[in-house]
């Protein structure tokens, strides 16, 4: 652990509540970024001694102002009671063994941690680990992590996360992130009436090749958990034993629902989302694999030698009890867009499709980033002529190089608004693929929103 506070330097961290945005050089350490949280960020003082009995008391937005996180084998609300292995506190398959009034969990090959919550090949960090998303909640000397809204940390404070997780990955979690520049992941740990850190049991991903490996026409490989909220939908012939193949790409937008293009449904095929995975390998442990029960293409859809009109359908995904994906760290749902961005926005494209290198697709999901692009620009003559209309939005490099492809269709372009990640288009088409002057054209969203929301709300 670390005794002592190392001086960083270069660098910022930020902390968001309400109007207030505040900043500490990190040329202060983080003994003053833990005084700092504790003396600028007031609120209800919701967390009292013995409130969480053998808990953690973790300080939230909205009333009670506070929410209990007990620690296994104590169980909620007030985490004064245990129970061991009843209900299982182990994940992905573990199997929970008593030992006297504690636990262990016995994980299945592919997982690791206290809770079989970490996937062995898939959960690591790369360079200094800022981008890291995973689920690593244990030190390297095995000392479980402080939730970041913990009121040891946030002693005289409410919540100052407005979202789930901040741009540094910060929010109602105890994963280890590397918000202000340190060698890797870590966190802050507790040793009685002490707030100290250390670096995080997580290991860093294998090296890449140096050269830059392209998609969609100039993308770069997904991180892990990076982009939650992609699906792979594939499809195969009705009454067919052969194999599933990807066809297109969705957004997930509720547990049961995915957004993906109105072309992307052909008639009499039988249909599956996989997420949660960067490959298209179904048999990666951190996949979802659900059938789709329904599929339901905009009735105003239309295609022309020209144009897309109206490009989107909703997947409804078959369930129990109105729970289709279950929520982790590597499927999450993407927010609906609430109003128009503004042009020359930088938003973010992601899909399996044809790259510079491969016709076929890439094997591993891919990102690039692309601008929003002034209607009235794409509309121009030597660029789309007049022939887009208010279901679509062009967005990319008008110099080209930077696009969606085939095998992306359906998939997502989604956009920072008001700090939550929202799909503001989907893949739709275009003029080949990385064309000067030919930027990929979407379908525009929130000009879909009442139609996606009366078809959540009456479908059976």
């Amino acid at each position: 652990m670390r005794e002592r506070f190392d001086e960083k330097k270069n660098s910022i961290f930020i902390m968001m509540h309400d109007e207030n945005i505040i900043i500490l050089n990190r040329n202060q350490n983080k003994q003053s970024m833990v005084s700092f949280c504790r003396v600028l960020i007031s609120g209800p003082k919701a967390c009292k001694r013995g409130t969480c009995g053998r808990g953690e008391c973790v300080l939230t937005s909205t009333p009670p102002f506070y929410e209990c996180k007990c620690k296994a084998p104590f169980q909620p609300p007030h985490c004064r009671h245990y129970s061991t292995c009843q209900p299982s506190p182990c994940k992905n398959g573990g199997i929970c063994v008593k030992d006297g009034n504690d636990f262990n969990c016995v994980c299945p090959e592919g997982y690791r941690g206290r809770f079989c919550h970490v996937g062995k090949s898939y959960d690591c960090y790369v360079d200094d680990g800022e981008s890291y998303r995973g689920n690593v909640s244990e030190t390297d000397d095995g000392d479980e992590c402080l939730f970041w809204n913990s009121h040891f940390i946030l002693q005289s404070g409410s919540d100052p996360f407005q979202t789930y997780e901040d741009q540094d990955g910060l929010g109602h979690h105890n994963f280890c992130r590397n918000p202000d520049g340190e060698s890797m992941p870590w966190c802050f740990i507790r040793r009685g009436r002490r707030l100290l850190w250390d670096y995080c049991d997580v290991t860093e991903c294998p090296p890449q090749p140096k050269k830059a490996i392209t998609r969609i026409f100039g993308g770069l490989k997904v991180s892990p958990g990076a982009i939650p909220w992609q699906v792979s939908l594939q499809a195969r012939p009705s009454q067919s034993s052969r194999p599933f193949s990807h066809t297109c790409g969705g957004v997930l937008i509720a547990s049961c629902w995915v957004l993906t293009a109105g072309h992307c449904i052909e008639p009499n095929k039988e249909r599956q989302v996989v997420m949660g995975s960067l490959s298209l390998d179904p048999d990666d442990p951190a996949a979802q694999v659900l059938e789709v029960e329904k599929a339901i293409r905009h009735e105003n859809y239309r295609e022309t030698p020209s144009a897309v009109y109206n490009d989107i359908a909703l997947l409804k995904l078959r369930g129990a009890n109105g729970v289709c994906a279950n929520e982790t760290q590597f499927v999450k749902t993407a927010c609906l867009p609430t109003g128009q961005l503004p042009d020359g926005m930088e938003c973010k494209i992601s899909g399996w499709g044809a790259t510079e290198a491969s016709n076929y697709g890439s094997s591993h999901l891919l990102e690039a980033n692309v601008l929003l692009i002034n209607q009235e620009k794409c509309n121009e003559r030597q660029i789309y002529n007049r022939v887009l209309d208010s279901s679509m939005l062009c967005a990319g490099h008008l110099q080209g190089g930077v696009d969606s492809c085939q095998g992306d269709s359906g998939g997502p372009l989604t956009c920072k608004e008001n700090g939550a990640h929202v799909v503001y288009g989907l893949v739709s088409w275009g003029d080949q693929c990385g064309k000067k002057n030919k930027p990929g054209v979407y379908a525009r969203v929130t000009n879909f929103l009442d139609w996606i929301n009366s078809k959540i709300q009456t479908s059976p």
